[in-house]
């Protein structure tokens, strides 16, 4: 079963946009197998959206993930469409994946993206029926939702939202309870209040806060006001995990390594949102002795889970290149949190 986080656990974050820019699904799944192989990574994710950002879909392609792999979890980074899905159907869904899995779910939700981000985020709202301003408040009432589902209660609910009488998820997950994890990475400049209400947000509703793009020194203080927001909500020591969803290329050639990732960026992304301060604090690139730097540098402001994916189009060769050159740095630190997956509930 799995054990509390009290050391250092390694995700792969796997590009499942990247099959409409000529990647093979196959290298996908070979990816996750040789990732579980190496011992040094202890979770598997995939991105989330339905129209904003094209891709394989989040629980489909966790699905197969599950058939070719035995230990390693299996994560959304992040489940950005789950404000616009409807949360007994999304309990029900990703309870089968928990089964199919043998309990080796982790699921990360966020708000999405606003009307405000862009037209392609403003025309997804809309095809489906999501008013922008909705958003924060649906995923709250799905996190509470998932709750009552997942604890194999028969539920009644009349929300803001959601309305249904005596409704039951059956089959029940095999993790109990199951982990929810938020996304939140207000960028600054922001709002004080803004800010401080989204990792109150976490805090309050989440077993655990992933981000991106975030300075390590922000990081390690948005961790810790998280955690001291949860104890003033009386759950001191229920947020067990900090992910950092952290881009990576390693090339002895700096100036390859970074020309590479922004092409990969500005194609995976859209060029936007790729500037020089983006990358400054989203990016580990260069020689293994930078990469293992640069994650370092977030490991010491409290990173548990720090979840990296490839800004290459060799998505295998930096892969194998991180598991020789980059990840046995930190082996030492990961031994007593990576073991066998053998089922059964978290604890």
């Amino acid at each position: 079963m799995h054990q509390t986080i009290h050391g250092l656990r390694f995700g792969l974050s796997l590009p499942n946009r990247a099959v409409l820019f000529g990647t093979p699904v196959d290298a996908l799944l070979t990816a996750a197998q040789q990732a579980e192989e190496s011992g040094l990574f202890d979770s598997v994710w995939v991105g989330d959206n339905l129209l904003s950002k094209p891709r394989l879909e989040a629980i489909v392609t966790l699905s197969a993930l599950a058939t070719c792999t035995r230990r390693v979890r299996l994560g959304t980074i992040c489940m950005a469409s789950f404000p616009l899905r409807h949360p007994l159907l999304f309990a029900i869904q990703w309870a089968s994946l928990d089964i199919l899995s043998n309990g080796r779910t982790l699921l990360t939700v966020c708000a999405g993206g606003s009307a405000s981000k862009g037209p392609r985020f403003a025309a997804e709202l809309h095809a489906l029926g999501v008013p922008s301003n909705e958003r924060i408040p649906r995923m709250e009432e799905g996190i509470a939702l998932l709750r009552q589902f997942w604890q194999g209660e028969t539920v009644s609910h009349r929300g803001r939202f959601y309305q249904f009488e005596d409704v039951q998820v059956l089959p029940q997950p095999v993790q109990q309870p199951m982990p929810i994890l938020i996304a939140v990475n207000p960028v600054r400049p922001v709002d004080a209040a803004v800010e401080e209400r989204a990792l109150r947000r976490v805090a309050r509703l989440a077993d655990g806060w992933q981000t991106d793009g975030t300075p390590p020194h922000v990081f390690g203080e948005r961790w810790q006001r998280i955690q001291e927001y949860a104890t003033e909500y009386e759950r001191e020591g229920a947020l067990r995990e900090s992910v950092l969803h952290l881009m990576v290329n390693i090339n002895d050639d700096t100036a390859t390594a970074l020309r590479e990732s922004v092409t990969f960026l500005e194609g995976y992304y859209g060029k936007g949102g790729v500037t020089q301060e983006k990358l400054d604090s989203w990016l580990a690139y260069g020689s293994p002795a930078a990469v293992i730097e640069k994650i370092g540098q977030f490991i010491e402001a409290g990173c548990t889970t720090p979840v990296l994916r490839f800004t290459s189009p060799d998505q295998i060769g930096q892969l194998e290149r991180c598991i020789a050159d980059v990840l046995p740095a930190f082996q030492s630190r990961m031994a007593a949190s990576i073991a066998p997956h053998t089922g059964g509930a978290a604890q």
